[in-house]
């Protein structure tokens, strides 16, 4: 999936005429201070840290200005901060507005139905996973018929809109359905989305673009503001390569193995760092190349949990450790592997003759990596004290 940051999505919005307030990016506390002295920006205005993370106004991400000097000093506060592991590098200056109420729109696919939805709430400006299900109206769109008229008028009656902000709610929801379709988007999301006056407006906007659908949209091509730098590489390498907060590397085969592997490390208090879906590549070159990407997110272990049906055993097992044997001897990790299936045995005999333990129990195996790792982290801490 390629994540837009707000700046971007609200060029999508306005492509589609979806009704922002008027609003200009800045990368600099100066560019910042220009646009408002050049009334390109009206005053007072808001702020706010171009991050994909949530939770902005809470983390002192947004900040209001109500004049130059407050802007300049508003924006190089923000354009210094990092925000939840990501550094601020871009900021989104708009006019203030004066709104009435707060609520939640949004389109998106849901997977059990295999439909889009309309999702929409009167609890707007908050997480939406935070608002009880009761508040929350879920309405099926069918993809060929698009936005019904009697779709639109339940969700205005269940936000409590009356008069012009209910008549301006479906243009705006006839464009976002515009928006999610003729982008191939597999959300698009305002939150909050304000009444101000007569009308609705979107405050913020959140789009997700579905990546196998970009060789329809060049302009997303160079779009990398949710991926880290290694991420970036495995993607150009077509290798399925996630880093998280953790300290242990997983490589696994399957979205479904990967996810309960994650889940079992964190039953034993482990915590997923990284992880390598291989999906059903067995190409001991291909194995040995991701492995090498994995190292240099510097786990502190590795789990190696490979079910065998079209992926070899075997071959995983030769592309792992032809990769163990190239790195430096200070940059090398415990490595646990769990591997069933074909050519398992093989697999096995491959591994315990490179030094590399094998358990065949996943909770065993899991257990074992998260101590190995531990007593890794603890040795570590012990050369540093």
């Amino acid at each position: 999936m390629v994540k837009l940051a707000e700046w971007r999505g609200k060029e999508i919005f306005r492509k589609y005429g979806i009704a922002l307030p008027e609003g200009h990016v800045a990368r600099s506390a100066e560019e910042a201070t220009s646009l408002v002295s050049q009334g390109k920006v009206p005053l007072p205005c808001v702020i706010k840290a171009q991050v994909l993370a949530g939770g902005r106004g809470k983390g002192g991400a947004v900040r209001f200005a109500s004049n130059a000097e407050e802007v300049r000093a508003a924006a190089a506060a923000i354009l210094g901060l990092e925000f939840k592991g990501e550094k601020v590098k871009e900021i989104l200056l708009e006019g203030k507005v004066a709104i009435d109420r707060e609520l939640y729109v949004s389109l998106t696919l849901d997977r059990t139905l295999r439909l889009p939805i309309l999702l929409t709430s009167a609890k707007g400006g908050v997480e939406i996973e935070s608002v009880p299900d009761e508040q929350i109206l879920r309405q099926p769109i069918h993809p060929f018929a698009g936005l019904a008229q009697y779709e639109k008028r339940r969700a205005a009656a269940f936000l409590g809109l009356t008069g012009g902000p209910a008549k301006s709610l479906g243009p705006l929801l006839d464009s976002l359905w515009a928006a999610f379709n003729g982008e191939d988007a597999e959300l698009v999301e305002i939150n909050p989305l304000a009444v101000v006056g007569d009308r609705v407006i979107a405050l913020d906007a959140k789009v997700v673009i579905e990546d196998d659908a970009t060789f329809r949209h060049p302009e997303y091509a160079e779009v990398r503001d949710d991926r880290t730098p290694l991420e970036e590489v495995a993607r150009e390498k077509e290798i399925a390569f996630v880093q998280l907060d953790g300290n242990i590397g997983v490589i696994a085969n399957g979205a479904g193995l990967t996810m309960a592997t994650l889940d079992v490390l964190m039953q034993f208090g482990g915590r997923p760092g990284v992880f390598l879906d291989l999906g059903g590549t067995d190409d001991p070159a291909k194995v040995a190349e991701a492995f090498l990407l994995m190292a240099k997110a510097k786990p502190t272990a590795v789990f190696l949990n490979i079910f065998g049906g079209v992926t070899r055993c075997d071959t995983v097992a030769k592309g792992l450790v032809n990769a163990m044997e190239k790195l430096p001897a200070q940059d090398r990790f415990p490595l646990v592997a769990r591997i069933r299936g074909n050519n398992e045995n093989e697999g096995v005999e491959i591994l315990r003759a490179a030094g590399i333990t094998s358990i065949p129990d996943l909770k065993a195996s899991a257990e074992a990596t998260v101590r190995a790792a531990a007593a890794r982290a603890a040795a570590a801490q012990g050369r540093t004290a």
